[in-house]
């Protein structure tokens, strides 16, 4: 008997915590069907499989993060909208270790809400940048290299990756101080901008 209530949205969030408690390189619709109480057959009633699974959860995750970053942002500029953005997405990775993995995809281009999260995330950086002055291709770069540098620090974090003594906190916060002088002495920083 199928179980009352189930519908996509409903396993795409079960789906989520599922991955959040063992990893996102361990779902299978096995798994989400066992925690859900129904047989696997059923889950193909509201998914089509674990590719279209994959997706939506990139999609969720990437919506979750992107609003985290809206929040941390708002009211803010220059270096302090970068550490609370900065922060903001750090905390996101922390708190889902395994819904982070997903929001590394690109979205995708027939999912019109994947495509809006991915703008809004990128759309704070940005913002971001454009208070330090860099505009067209050059926040291309800054947008790169601001989620290289977070992803890096967060991914390595995730993985035990940083066995030095020092305190993990103050090398977040001098990497992202880093950042803001990279921003506020950026090569093509003093183009002008699109009107």
């Amino acid at each position: 008997m199928p179980r009352a209530g189930l519908n996509a949205q409903v396993v795409v969030r079960e789906a989520a915590r599922l991955v959040d408690e063992v990893g996102y390189h361990r779902l299978t619709l096995a798994a989400l069907a066992n925690r859900l109480g129904v047989a696997l057959p059923s889950l193909y009633k509201h998914i089509k499989g674990v590719e279209a699974l994959t997706q939506q959860l990139s999609a969720l995750a990437t919506a979750e993060i992107a609003d985290e970053m809206t929040t941390a942002a708002a009211g803010r500029s220059g270096e302090d909208a970068l550490r609370s953005v900065a922060a903001a997405y750090r905390s996101y990775a922390r708190r889902h270790p395994g819904r982070y993995p997903a929001t590394q995809r690109v979205p995708d281009p027939a999912d019109p809400a994947h495509l809006a999260a991915g703008e809004r995330a990128v759309g704070v950086v940005y913002a971001i940048l454009r208070g330090y002055g860099i505009h067209g291709d050059a926040a291309v770069d800054g947008v790169r290299m601001f989620r290289a540098a977070v992803h890096g620090f967060v991914a390595l974090e995730a993985a035990g990756g940083f066995g030095l003594p020092r305190e993990l906190d103050r090398s977040f916060d001098q990497m992202i101080a880093a950042l803001g002088v990279a921003f506020s002495s950026w090569p093509e920083s003093r183009a002008p901008g699109p009107a």
